[in-house]
């Protein structure tokens, strides 16, 4: 009983700790995650010039996007393109000028392809950024705050194991150390399911690509991908593409794909088109296919690629909540303040049970002195 008794002791610290060190990075990154599941949204709110933009059935071709876009813009390359979706109706290309490394977000009509120019604002890109990069760091850190997130529940509920049967108990009239604490259990307890899911996949989603890197150089395929990189970057140059003709083969060699974003490589580096994006029916977000030079170079279809494929297919569209509709958005911001508002109680609880121990110290210090005086 005593070490079982240590033990949560030492959980007890440990969580403290845990929280405190990682408190203001989660509620950053929790706050902007929440938002940002209506990115498209805000995109189009924070950019009035599109809102009257129309819903055509059958948008323009991406070639007639980048035609109007050289023929305004010469001097820039695109890069990328992300066709119109329920949202926003508006084509979005994003290109870089020659003589520089700023990138530029332009929208242009869905009907016609004509370019409108660059977009007024990039709210949303902000809000992505500032969750899944928190703006200065590689990706792997919001994965190690995925790891703390996920620690700090697990030994949350094993600490207050009883919480279960003072679900609906909330101490309004008490003290405000004791209501806050009966709220971060609750909220805790009620959203449990919802945290370790968003907890593991952004672990998931931050720490992977660092052990496939890892692994990768491990087992001494490091070499052999920088050949292969050089091999691509001197590739003879081809003629471009019609993006278009390789839109319509590519419903023909990857049926189902739902067309989400489309990457460009100029023809100094191998002229290569991706499309990326779901399959009609399936959450999986790695589906895509790749041509070079007119040609069939890669396709990734998660049906048929294995579990971990698959595996890995559905840890964007559970975290970031992109699947469903308006409904499954509002749940997933929602539920999302949640584990913002537990960093930011758990704080606030710290916070307050130092002070309780500091006036303890000061109130068992005037006994004792008390007790001097009248020896």
């Amino acid at each position: 009983m005593a070490a079982s008794r240590r033990t949560l002791v030492i959980l007890y610290a440990l969580h403290s700790w845990a929280g405190i060190v990682t408190g203001l990075l989660l509620f950053v990154v929790c706050f902007s995650g929440s938002v940002m599941v209506f990115k498209n949204e805000i995109d189009l709110w924070a950019n009035p010039s599109l809102k009257n933009l129309p819903h055509v059935a059958h948008p323009a071709g991406p070639d007639a996007v980048l035609a109007s876009l050289h023929a305004r813009y010469p001097d820039l390359k695109a890069e990328g393109m992300l066709p119109p979706d329920d949202v926003n109706s508006a084509w979005f290309v994003f290109a870089k000028p020659s003589d520089s490394q700023l990138r530029v977000k332009i929208a242009a009509r869905p009907d016609n392809g004509e370019v409108i120019g660059p977009v007024d604002s990039e709210l949303g890109q902000f809000f992505r950024m500032l969750h899944v990069f928190l703006f200065f760091g590689p990706r792997w850190i919001v994965g190690f705050l995925g790891v703390a997130m996920f620690f700090l529940i697990v030994s949350g509920f094993v600490i207050h194991r009883k919480i279960i049967k003072e679900l609906f108990t909330v101490r309004w009239r008490k003290s405000f150390r004791l209501t806050t604490s009966d709220l971060h259990k609750s909220v805790g307890i009620w959203a449990l399911g919802f945290h370790l899911m968003i907890a593991f996949t952004g672990a998931w989603l931050g720490l992977t690509p660092v052990f496939e890197r890892a692994y990768a150089y491990v087992i001494g395929n490091t070499k052999t991908e920088v050949m292969q990189k050089t091999r691509v970057k001197t590739a003879v140059q081809v003629p471009s593409q019609s993006i278009d003709r390789l839109l319509v083969n590519a419903a023909q060699d990857l049926p189902d794909l739902r067309v989400k974003r489309i990457a460009l490589r100029p023809a100094e580096q191998g002229s290569a088109v991706s499309f990326y994006g779901p399959l009609d029916g399936l959450l999986f977000s790695n589906a895509h296919v790749t041509y070079q030079a007119g040609k069939l170079k890669e396709k990734n279809d998660p049906r048929l690629s294995g579990f971990w494929s698959q595996f890995n297919g559905l840890m964007e569209p559970l975290h970031f909540g992109d699947y469903g509709g308006l409904v499954l958005k509002w749940l997933y911001f929602l539920i999302g303040l949640s584990p913002a508002l537990l960093s930011l109680s758990g704080t606030l609880l710290w916070i307050e049970r130092r002070k309780l121990k500091q006036r303890q110290r000061g109130n068992a210090r005037n006994v004792i002195q008390g007790k001097q005086k009248h020896v």
